[in-house]
């Protein structure tokens, strides 16, 4: 279960607190179990910093906390506080990035949806950029009819494999699977079954998609298609 302790502490020191962080981050490369550190300035109060750091787990936070390391900064840290700092030990019970979420709702719904709905996915002003296509296809009207397209030359799903998301950004790694039942770039159904792997950027805004950027194999599928040779 991951583990996150909470850090609490007055200091009017917090560029010195920055520099001593770097250090710990340096001296502890290769040992820390650490896996994520955020720092926080109150609004109201400039000397109230709170530091979270996350752990795969409440073993692996203590294993971190036993470094001599962490002892040594521990103390330089004490020393620029105001008063003696407060821990809070947190086991997570629930974490959820809601962009990937809705990423992953996005290509779960990619192959049945009608043409219509993808605005409900993406923005009115969203902008996609797909090596298919010369340009980038901006508005949710050219998506749609884009979208429209590959639905009429393919039966089609997506399989999300891994997805990872920071800040306004998901990234998903998909296997695309489909069987070509309509003209696709001038090559008549062929009932060929076929899948393609790709990669895909999203940016969010409001909830919703903004911007995409596509990478996937079309060579591949244009030789799964007979038009390439082995």
């Amino acid at each position: 279960m991951t583990f996150v302790q909470l850090i609490d502490c007055r200091t009017s020191r917090l560029d010195e607190m920055n520099r001593l962080m770097d250090a710990w981050v340096e001296a502890t490369r290769g040992k820390r179990t650490a896996t994520h550190a955020l720092v926080g300035k109150d609004r109201s109060d400039a000397a109230h910093v709170i530091e979270i750091v996350e752990f795969p787990s409440y073993e692996e936070a203590m294993r971190n906390s036993n470094l001599p390391e962490t002892d040594k900064i521990f103390r330089e840290m004490v020393a620029l506080c105001d008063e003696m700092p407060t821990f809070t030990d947190l086991d997570v019970v629930r974490d959820e990035q809601l962009n990937l979420l809705a990423a992953r709702a996005f290509f779960a719904a990619m192959g049945s949806m009608e043409p219509d709905r993808i605005g409900e996915h993406v923005t009115d002003d969203y902008v996609d950029h797909d090596p298919s296509y010369p340009h980038p296809v901006q508005g949710v009207a050219a998506v749609r009819d884009q979208y429209a397209g590959w639905r009429a030359a393919f039966d089609f799903g997506f399989r999300v494999d891994d997805q990872i998301a920071q800040d306004d950004r998901v990234c998903t790694r998909w296997m695309w699977l489909g069987r070509h039942k309509g003209e696709y770039l001038g090559i008549p159904a062929s009932g060929q079954e076929v899948s393609m792997e790709g990669t895909t950027w999203q940016r969010f805004r409001d909830g919703r998609i903004c911007e995409g950027w596509w990478s996937y194999d079309r060579a591949g599928l244009m030789e799964q298609l007979g038009v390439l040779g082995e």
